[in-house]
């Protein structure tokens, strides 16, 4: 003990795992967070060893990953791992974040916490885009290529953008070299980015699933109520995880990406990752790409802006922040929840009818509910709950 308090180092990781002070009622929805941190120290891990063997030039980007699968010892291990911890950790973040929506982890004075957890999902999902690029399949370049050229929607200088994201005049050797340099350089980024996110967590401690726990009062040590939840959380991580990448390695993966890019056929449907189609649900249901380039971002930055609006409507009410006591809350955040997930569905879709209109109608729902549904809700439950005493 007298070691740990002079080392500040061993100090922090005690102070930070073992003694620190939760709330009695959480459950295993935060676990969630835990997990999502367990899949970007795997991604860390694998990706650098992947990095030793692979090839950065489009001529050899391919055979080099065929190698890793069947050359490298374990080669076929680590790629998989690697393929299918991405998608893993994409929905341990979703899961994560929606916990927080639902048991109100965004309101004051935890505002800060949740806008670094969104800046969070933001790299990480350059980063996954980057990844899906380096293997130079069939969807890993049309998908490069797609995207890309959304930057030509920017008035006046969106060609201009779009060549310097290239660093040639079509996605070629200099794009797949940055990609591959930005890939590997990103999850330190992520990881500097986590340790600020668990400085906030700290600061402003978890949140209550009740939502009635005081900051400083009736909280008991991390260890070992709560490791233990967090232990059978991992094993039942690893379950999926090996099963997977045992049983069912390419299930989230796309079968055109296990062809060799070709610039002179394009695929009949491009699609990117699962974890990306409900934005790309989004993009694609506005004709025109800057405005359907605008509102994909918006779907994304709306989650830093609507817990300012709503925060400042908190700050003259006592509203209850868990949707555990608030009815009309609990169904508005089920029902965003089956909206993501219907809009992956749709941009898992050919753009044709009916998957068109019904793509419309759920970018509008979604916005709606993150627009007006939440603001006209709390307005509402502002004037049903008393003010605290001693504010005017």
């Amino acid at each position: 003990m007298r070691l740990i308090n002079k080392d500040p180092i061993l100090n922090l990781g005690y102070t930070s795992g073992i003694t620190y002070p939760v709330p009695p009622s959480i459950n295993y929805f935060w676990n969630f967070g835990s997990i999502s941190l367990l899949c970007l120290g795997l991604q860390i891990f694998t990706g650098v060893f992947l990095a030793m063997h692979y090839t950065g030039h489009v001529t050899l980007a391919f055979e080099s990953v065929e190698h890793i699968m069947r050359d490298i010892p374990f080669g076929w291990l680590l790629r998989y791992a690697h393929s299918n911890g991405a998608s893993l950790f994409f929905l341990a973040v979703y899961a994560h974040i929606f916990r927080g929506l639902y048991y109100g982890s965004y309101l004051a004075p935890k505002e800060k916490l949740w806008i670094s957890g969104v800046v969070i999902l933001l790299i990480m999902m350059g980063t996954a885009f980057m990844g899906y690029v380096l293997p130079w399949g069939q969807m890993s370049f049309w998908g490069a290529t797609v995207i890309t050229n959304l930057a030509s929607a920017i008035p006046f200088i969106g060609n201009d953008i779009v060549v310097w994201f290239w660093g040639s005049f079509s996605v070629d050797v200099p794009t797949l070299n940055r990609f591959f340099a930005l890939h590997y350089l990103f999850p330190f980024i992520l990881s500097g980015l986590v340790i600020v996110h668990l400085f906030l967590l700290h600061e402003y401690k978890s949140s209550d699933p009740l939502g009635i726990s005081n900051l400083n009062i009736d909280r008991i040590p991390m260890s070992p109520y709560f490791l233990i939840k967090d232990l059978l959380g991992f094993v039942f991580f690893f379950i999926v995880f090996c099963g997977l990448i045992f049983f069912y390695p390419n299930l989230l993966g796309h079968p055109d990406n296990y062809i060799l890019a070709n610039p002179m056929v394009t695929p009949a449907h491009i699609v990117p990752e699962w974890y990306f189609l409900p934005f790309y649900a989004i993009l694609r249901s506005i004709p025109d790409k800057l405005q359907g380039v605008i509102l994909m971002l918006l779907s994304i930055i709306i989650l830093i802006i609507f817990p300012l609006v709503i925060n400042n409507i908190n700050e003259r009410s006592f509203v209850p922040k868990s949707g555990a006591f608030r009815p009309y809350y609990k169904l508005l955040t089920k029902k965003i929840v089956f909206v993501f997930i219907f809009l992956g569905w749709i941009g898992g879709h050919p753009v044709a009818e009916p998957y068109v209109f019904l793509g419309r109608y759920a970018m509008l729902l979604y916005f709606f509910f993150f627009i007006f549904a939440f603001y006209l809700l709390h307005s509402y439950e502002s004037t049903k709950y008393l003010k605290p005493f001693g504010k005017s």
